[in-house]
């Protein structure tokens, strides 16, 4: 069964910086992307970053570009979301998801995901 976990969530002010952390079990993923999703209050849910299994291709949303920077650890299966000056408009439950896909900015492209971690950024 496959999982994954998100951590590393919280309240946080405007211009500070969170880590967010997602671990990875149950199977092997090698060849799979890893990506990082966020659904804010009343709103779909958006891409936000991901990144090849290798590590060597990463994309962004325009939103996040020079402020998140997406890595992971093959070799532990996590992936992690480093955000710096963060923004109110930050604010959403962040989700990490893997699939085996190329089309890395779709949701339903990715059949696995975690249960989200909150993410609040005070103004």
């Amino acid at each position: 069964q496959v999982q994954l976990v998100e951590s590393g969530g919280g309240l946080v002010q405007a211009g500070g910086s969170l880590r967010l952390s997602c671990a990875a079990s149950g199977r092997t993923f090698s060849g799979y992307a890893m990506g990082w999703f966020r659904q804010g209050p009343g709103k779909e849910r958006e891409f936000v970053a991901a990144s090849t299994w290798s590590g060597g291709n990463t994309y962004y949303a325009d939103s996040v570009k020079g402020r998140f920077t997406i890595s992971r650890d093959n070799a532990k299966n996590t992936v992690f979301l480093q955000m710096n000056s963060l923004k109110p408009e930050d604010t959403a439950v962040y989700y990490c998801a893997t699939g085996s896909t190329y089309n890395y900015k779709r949701p339903a492209s990715y059949g696995y995901w975690g249960q989200g971690t909150q993410v609040t950024v005070s103004s």
